[in-house]
C-alpha cells in the first residue's frame, strides 16, 4: 500500500524564510527575477540580498 501526499498546487507562493512546501522549481515574483530548484522542507532563500516572494512553477 502506497501513501501519497497531496502536493502544493503550481502557483503556490512562499516568502523568504518560510519552509518550502513543495520540491520543485520556484521563481521570484517581480523584477529582477530568477528561478531556483528548492526542496520541500528547506527555508525559502532571499534573492539579491532581499526578502522576496517565490512562486512554484514546476514540480521536481
Amino acid at each position: 500500500m502506497t501513501m501519497t501526499r497531496n502536493r502544493a498546487p503550481i502557483g503556490t507562493l512562499a516568502r523568504t524564510g518560510e519552509t518550502c512546501p513543495e520540491s520543485g522549481v520556484w521563481k521570484v515574483v517581480g523584477n529582477p527575477s530568477t528561478t531556483a530548484p528548492i526542496a520541500r522542507g528547506n527555508r525559502m532563500p532571499p534573492y539579491a540580498n532581499k526578502a522576496v516572494v517565490w512562486k512554484l512553477i514546476q514540480y521536481a
